[in-house]
């Protein structure tokens, strides 16, 4: 690949063209299976859509990304129901469309944080509910209580089948350390992230865990060496 072309390679470690290659299959089967909860839903209630838009941005992280901290169900089915709410909060406080958009993504961004659910999509899920039209002001909570609900719960469903079947762990959890004695502490990895004022889309856990496998690596190199 020419030099210059590498600023458009997406900056994602650990995956390769198989994995991105099953992550697409796992995305559609996911997004199917929340369409088609949602369309029991609409079942019951025509009026509201049987799927919302952000869904696929959430299916995104669930199956492309799966040990992400923003991929795991409490973020994407707490994150949406939370965001939907705050949006369905909004539109019926502020009668101004453009104002409404701005106050939902802010504060459903301060309760997802405070609840502990941060999950990208779901500043999309407040946007769409602001401009769902009259059908949503009419459910009101109905709506991410009965559709926003069951389209997270049904991918979240998807994405723990379908990665029984691809090896990968979700939800998320973290491999044990090596055991062996290493010089790196917990305590040297919380103090170089915040140090580097950054947030990183990574487990602290899986960030150990990582650093502790790489230099038992090295150390079995030196000694091989």
């Amino acid at each position: 690949m020419p030099k210059h072309w590498r600023v458009f390679v997406p900056r994602l470690a650990g995956g390769n063209l198989n994995d991105r290659l099953i992550a697409c299959v796992g995305a559609g089967l996911g997004v199917l299976a929340a369409a088609t909860a949602g369309l029991g839903v609409q079942n019951i209630l025509p009026a509201l859509p049987f799927l919302i838009a952000p869904i696929g941005a959430s299916a995104v992280l669930v199956f492309a990304v799966p040990a992400s901290p923003l991929a795991q169900p409490w973020p994407v089915f707490g994150g949406n129901v939370v965001a939907a709410c705050v949006g369905v909060t909004v539109l019926h406080l502020v009668p101004v469309t453009l104002a409404a958009i701005a106050i939902a993504v802010a504060s459903a961004i301060l309760v997802m944080s405070l609840l502990r659910c941060l999950h990208p999509p779901s500043g999309a899920v407040a946007i769409t509910t602001i401009l769902g039209g009259q059908a949503i002001v009419d459910a009101g909570y109905l709506y991410p209580m009965s559709v926003v609900a069951a389209n997270s719960a049904a991918l979240i469903g998807a994405g723990w089948l379908f990665h029984r079947f691809t090896g990968y762990s979700y939800p998320h959890r973290v491999p044990p350390p090596p055991e062996m004695a290493v010089g790196l502490l917990r305590a040297d990895i919380d103090q170089a992230v915040q140090e580097a004022h950054e947030t990183f889309d990574i487990d602290l856990a899986d960030l150990e865990a990582i650093l502790l496998k790489a230099e038992r690596i090295a150390e079995q190199r030196r000694a091989a060496s």
